[in-house]
């Protein structure tokens, strides 16, 4: 499972890729980093609303309503909000910022253990997971496309731990609380790479 680190490490990267010279800022590379940490902000909410982990803050339609925001103000309104306020560098950053949120912060665990990708208009779990190989005797196999039945996992069936709600019900006091920082070689080497791709590219912005 991913933890908050690594989404926003992954965000680091979209933003060092994305964000231009002009734009990358410490305060704009904050916004990107903060919004791919926001959809992890549903485990608080899961101790009042049953499966809110992975479904109120892991969603598509969240990032759909916001591009749809976005489009409007920058592209049909006549003065955009944000180029009003902050000039080019406002939209730039918006958009960027969303790519985090839907991206690092859904996508990364759409991609790993599931979110609950049209809640609350569809209560289901679902997961992006499989292979792509060519085969010297059976050709191309693929396991992303699986058309045979499975269990369906909604949030009555299905309950991911975290730290602040570890287990479904009410918690034992002496139940272990565990926060989640690198659980795997590849996700350190994702935050290390992140930090170092940040700093190089935050020096080169500040010449």
């Amino acid at each position: 499972m991913p933890s908050t680190l690594v989404h926003v490490a992954f965000a680091g990267l979209l933003a060092a890729a994305l964000l231009r010279d002009d734009d990358f800022t410490r305060g704009a590379v904050a916004a990107v980093l903060v919004a791919a940490a926001v959809p992890d902000l549903d485990a608080f909410f899961s101790t009042v609303v049953v499966g809110a982990h992975r479904s109120l803050g892991h969603n598509a339609l969240l990032p759909v309503a916001a591009a749809a925001v976005l489009l409007y103000d920058t592209r049909v309104r006549e003065v955009s909000v944000l180029y009003a306020r902050y000039g080019a560098r406002g939209p730039a950053v918006a958009w960027t910022a969303l790519a985090a949120f839907a991206v690092a912060g859904v996508g990364l665990d759409y991609v790993t253990n599931g979110v609950n990708l049209f809640w609350p208009i569809h209560d289901q779990f679902y997961t992006l997971n499989g292979k792509l190989s060519l085969s010297s005797t059976r050709g191309v196999v693929q396991t992303f496309v699986d058309l045979t039945p499975e269990r369906v996992r909604t949030t009555e069936t299905l309950h991911y731990s975290t730290g602040v709600d570890p287990t479904p019900g009410a918690e034992k006091r002496s139940v272990e609380r565990v926060f989640p920082v690198v659980w795997s070689g590849w996700q350190l080497l994702l935050v290390a790479v992140s930090a170092a791709v940040l700093t190089v590219r935050g020096r080169r912005a500040a010449r």
